[in-house]
C-alpha cells in the first residue's frame, strides 16, 4: 500500500467515526425520520453507504462479478439508487448498523491491500483504487451531511474535505457531459478557504472564470448537499457559474441538487 493511500485510508476512518458516533446515539425511530433527501430516510441513508461499500469491494476483487451486477442495476433505470434503498426498509436498525460497519470495515481491510492506481470498474468509467477510495469518503460526508441536517447537528469542517473538494474539481468535465452540455473551453480556476486558514487552490492563476469561497461550502455544493446561493461562494464568469449549477462529484443520474433556503437548514444549525 502507498503512503497516499495509506493516509487517504486512514482519513476515510476517521470520517466513518464521525458519523458511526451520531448513529450509535440515534433510537431506532430516529432511523425513520426523513432526511433532506427527498424520500429517503437516515435508514436510506446508512443502507445506501453499506450497498456500494459492497460493491467497491466487489469491483476491487472480483471486476467480472461487479460488472455483471451493475448491469443488472443500471437496467432498472437512472434511479435505480431509489430501488436499492427500498429493499432494506424492513431490515432491523441494529442489523442495518452492524451491516454498514461490517461493509466499511471490509472496505478498508481490502483496499489496504492495493498499492491505489490500479483500475476497478464503477457505475461509468473505471477508476484507480485511490479514486474509488476517494468516493467512499465524499459519500459518507455527503449522506452523513444529510443525517445531521436531519437533526440539526452541525459538523466541525476538517482537512479531510481537500479530498472531496479536490475530487469535486476533477468532475467538472464529468458534471458537463452527464448534463449533456458541450465541454467548456475555458478554464476554471478554484480558490477556497481550508479550515486551518490555509489556501487550496486548482488552475492557473490568470483564469478569468474563479470559484472562491470556504472549502466546505465548495464541498456542499459538488455533492449537491447545499444549493449555491446558500453559501458564500463567489462566482466568477459564465464558465464557471454554468459548472456551478450543475456540479456533481457523484456517479450516476444527474442530480436535481437542492432548492435554495431549503427545509434542510434547521434554526438550530
Amino acid at each position: 500500500m502507498s503512503a497516499a493511500l495509506q493516509a487517504l485510508l486512514g482519513d476515510l476512518a476517521a470520517e466513518t467515526e464521525v458519523l458511526s458516533e451520531v448513529l450509535t446515539g440515534l433510537d431506532p425511530d430516529r432511523w425513520e425520520y426523513a432526511t433532506p433527501a427527498d424520500g429517503w430516510s437516515v435508514r436510506d441513508q446508512v443502507s445506501h453507504l453499506a450497498f456500494f461499500d459492497q460493491a467497491a469491494v466487489t469491483a476491487a476483487t472480483d471486476p467480472d462479478v461487479f460488472c455483471v451486477d451493475a448491469a443488472a442495476l443500471v437496467e432498472l433505470g437512472p434511479q435505480f439508487p431509489d430501488v436499492v434503498a427500498e429493499r432494506f426498509r424492513t431490515m432491523p436498525v441494529p442489523e442495518l448498523y452492524t451491516w454498514f460497519a461490517a461493509a466499511r470495515a471490509d472496505l478498508l481491510s481490502t483496499f489496504a491491500a492495493f498499492d491505489g492506481n490500479e483500475r476497478v470498474p464503477w457505475f461509468g468509467p473505471s477508476m484507480s483504487v485511490m479514486s474509488s477510495a476517494t468516493a467512499r469518503l465524499m459519500e459518507t460526508w455527503a449522506h452523513g451531511q444529510d443525517v445531521y441536517d436531519t437533526f440539526g447537528l452541525s459538523r466541525p469542517p476538517t482537512a479531510r474535505l481537500k479530498h472531496i473538494a479536490h475530487l469535486g474539481v476533477r468532475t467538472l468535465g464529468f458534471s458537463f457531459l452527464l448534463n449533456e452540455r458541450e465541454l467548456p473551453e475555458l478554464p476554471v480556476r478554484v480558490e477556497l478557504l481550508a479550515p486551518d486558514g490555509s489556501t487550496w487552490t486548482w488552475g492557473e492563476p490568470e483564469a478569468g472564470d474563479v470559484v472562491r469561497g470556504s472549502a466546505e461550502d465548495f464541498c456542499l455544493v459538488v455533492t449537491q448537499r447545499r444549493h449555491p446561493l446558500d453559501t458564500d461562494l463567489v462566482v466568477t464568469g459564465s464558465t464557471a457559474a454554468a459548472w456551478i449549477s450543475i456540479a456533481q462529484s457523484f456517479a450516476g443520474a444527474p442530480g436535481r441538487g437542492r432548492d435554495a433556503i431549503g427545509p434542510y437548514l434547521k434554526e438550530s444549525s
